[in-house]
């Protein structure tokens, strides 16, 4: 592509060099440089990428996007200055792919939990509509039906474009993703074209990140802040900080809720472990969900399919069919008369919020029996959080590893353990593998008890020092039901 082509909507402060140049490819990561390459130069948490200069310009590199200029300039070398190099990315890798979300139906899903299931359940609605649609999710990407693996919650300005130009080949009409605020921060989404965004609730997460609540909650409502007139913002009426998402958003205003009046209103009728009967503005319909939390996720999504023209009445009977996402109160039945549920839930809210739809639900002589953990290299202020809303729901509690990554186990769970009330002790037990934790609850549980395996749900590894190493907890609780069958 011609660079002054490729550079169309970026704002450069200084331009030195020649644009007269065809680009052979576009990189932000030094080792993919070439001859002919575009080289955007961002300052990252581990690196800065202004060090690498050199070294892509010795690989070929004609271009280089850069929020500091090189003391020394090399001769047939075009430098961009700009403002913000991860802005810069995300732009170019628009005009790289041909501006892609242009030319679907993208609708984003941000939040701390229940953006999976949202856009995911968004994705299976529109694709039983019989339109090729497109998902960017945590679990899996989808160009229609075809399985793209997700390496994070949202990819790179590059992968995410690329992923949605291949929608677009694919002849996809819609496209839902996950919008995550390291995602919205790091300029990720710039130069996207959103038809419409949705707000699922905000809660304690990624403070290892934003270091306070406050940037969390900006870098959530910049998603907002940003969104065209011409299309929609649907918010939790439900989580004070909808209104909050809404206060500098020029798009059309949308809100649900299942406490007050708004556009979209639901009310539980019935509940229990197969699912719940619902009265959602005015019409009844069973669905294969559990939980308050599920009701609100399946509010958002029932008034997105509304607000993107389907018909109401159509809405709620497709909703109806819908089941669960990977790793979401995802229910085992044991041999002996037991239930183990496998939960993604990692956040304290998220864990309160699952302990309470089974606290609910649970036989009057039933108990929950709760194996949780936390990540290593992460918010270490949510670890003991996650012990007192574990305990608050819970009979017995084996705190256990989680993904330690480059921590040592013990030393996360000690930071759990600083959150247990010295007289809730005896209702604790600390293993550290996951494994042996998972089946010492399943060896404690008895006929009508609930074992909640809570924090990796969908996650099929376990990630230590550095290595990802094979583990998924619905297989490990299947391999002890039938070795106590």
């Amino acid at each position: 592509m011609i660079l002054t082509k490729l550079t169309e909507n970026i704002l450069l402060k200084t331009c030195k060099g020649s644009m007269d140049k065809e680009i052979s490819s576009l990189c932000f990561d030094s080792r993919k440089a070439g001859s002919g390459s575009m080289f955007v130069a961002q300052k990252g948490t581990q690196s800065d990428g202004h060090v690498y200069i050199s070294d892509v310009i010795a690989k070929g590199a004609c271009a280089i996007v850069c929020e500091t200029m090189p003391a020394v300039l090399v001769e047939n070398v075009c430098y961009l200055q700009v403002e913000d190099s991860n802005e810069a990315l995300g732009i170019l890798a628009c005009n790289w792919f041909g501006n892609p979300s242009s030319r679907l139906k993208l609708v984003g899903v941000t939040g701390t939990n229940g953006k999976t299931t949202t856009a995911t359940l968004l994705y299976e609605i529109f694709q039983r509509l019989g339109h090729k649609a497109g998902l960017l999710s945590t679990v899996c990407n989808y160009v229609d039906r075809e399985a793209v693996h997700a390496t994070h919650t949202t990819p790179d300005a590059l992968e995410m474009n690329e992923l949605l130009a291949k929608m677009v080949d694919a002849g996809c009409d819609y496209a839902f993703m996950e919008v995550s605020s390291h995602s919205i921060d790091q300029r990720r989404i710039a130069g996207l074209h959103f038809v419409g965004g949705i707000f699922t609730n905000i809660t304690r997460d990624h403070l290892d990140y934003h270091l306070t609540f406050e940037n969390y909650l900006k870098a959530k409502k910049r998603f907002f802040d940003e969104l065209p007139a011409n299309a929609f913002a649907l918010t939790n009426a439900d989580d004070k900080n909808g209104k909050v998402m809404l206060q500098n958003c020029k798009a059309r205003k949308y809100d649900y809720s299942l406490q007050s009046m708004a556009d979209f209103k639901a009310k539980v009728l019935e509940s229990h472990f197969e699912g719940m009967m619902l009265d959602i503005n005015g019409k009844e319909v069973t669905v294969q969900f559990i939980g308050r939390f599920n009701v609100s996720n399946l509010l958002a999504i029932y008034g997105t399919a509304c607000l993107l023209g389907v018909e109401p009445e159509t809405a709620l009977v497709i909703l109806s069919t819908l089941k669960p996402v990977a790793g979401r109160l995802e229910f085992m039945r044991s041999p002996s008369g037991f239930l183990s549920i496998v939960d993604y839930a990692h956040t304290p809210d998220a864990l309160k919020n699952v302990l309470s739809t089974i606290n609910e639900l649970v036989e009057d002589k039933g108990r929950v029996i709760t194996v949780v953990g936390a990540g290593g290299n992460r918010d270490k202020g949510k670890r003991p959080l996650m012990a007192k809303e574990a305990l608050s729901g819970s009979d017995k509690v084996i705190l256990t590893s989680d993904n330690p990554r480059f921590e040592e186990p013990q030393d996360i769970l000690n930071d759990m353990y600083a959150g247990v009330d010295p007289n809730d002790r005896s209702k604790v037990l600390t293993i550290v593998d996951r494994k042996e934790a998972i089946r010492t609850a399943c060896m404690l549980a008895r006929p009508g008890d609930v074992v909640l395996v809570a924090g990796k749900g969908h996650e099929d590894y376990q990630e230590i020092k550095g290595v990802k190493h094979p583990f998924d907890d619905k297989k490990v609780i299947a391999d002890i039901y039938s070795s106590i069958s």
